[in-house]
């Protein structure tokens, strides 16, 4: 008994090695391109998004923490509406001039939905049909008076609803729900 542990013992502190060794034939895998990286990003937050707004319950959608925060519909449009910062000047089009120009216009969970999946897509076009030397391109910030390249600026935006995707996840718990993402995979 005592040498079968001994035999398996030195069996796993060897196995990590030998498996090390096997990776260390393969080349590594080339980092994804500036326009690739800046997309991966965008589409998984956009995935995450897209996923809250399908699941959460309709009869939910204007719940709110306090009286004074956004309801989960305004969480979710204030996110999606702000894509648009990054799309419109990518695409050659004048920034937004108002914060959130749907939350008044969009109600339902279908609208809203449609618009989530669609600002995201918006992004991801753009982002494709600037590739990589677009990325690099600069543009004037209006609201902070510099200059910033498109790729910093998509990153700025994705940030951004990282930062919402994290308080919507708040409303999931508060509600006694289990956001998308947390939950187990198949």
């Amino acid at each position: 008994m005592m040498l079968c542990g001994a035999v398996l013992s030195v069996a796993m502190s060897v196995l990590p090695a030998v498996a090390q060794e096997a990776a260390k034939k393969e080349a590594p895998k080339p980092a994804a391109s500036p326009s690739q990286a800046v997309l991966d990003q965008w589409n998984d937050i956009g995935r995450k998004l897209i996923a809250m707004a399908e699941d959460f319950p309709e009869d939910k959608y204007e719940y709110k923490p306090k009286p004074e925060q956004r309801s989960f519909r305004e969480q979710l449009l204030h996110a999606s509406d702000s894509n648009y910062f990054f799309t419109n000047p990518a695409t050659g089009q004048k920034m937004p001039t108002e914060e959130d120009p749907s939350k008044n216009k969009l109600k339902s969970k279908s609208e809203v939905v449609a618009f989530v999946k669609k600002s995201f897509a918006d992004g991801a076009a753009a982002i494709k049909a600037k590739g990589d030397s677009g990325m690099s391109e600069t543009i004037v910030d209006p609201y902070g008076n510099r200059q910033v390249r498109l790729g910093d600026l998509a990153y700025e935006l994705i940030e951004h609803s990282g930062e919402h995707y994290g308080q919507l996840v708040v409303y999931y718990r508060v509600n006694g729900l289990v956001p998308p993402e947390s939950r187990p995979k198949k």
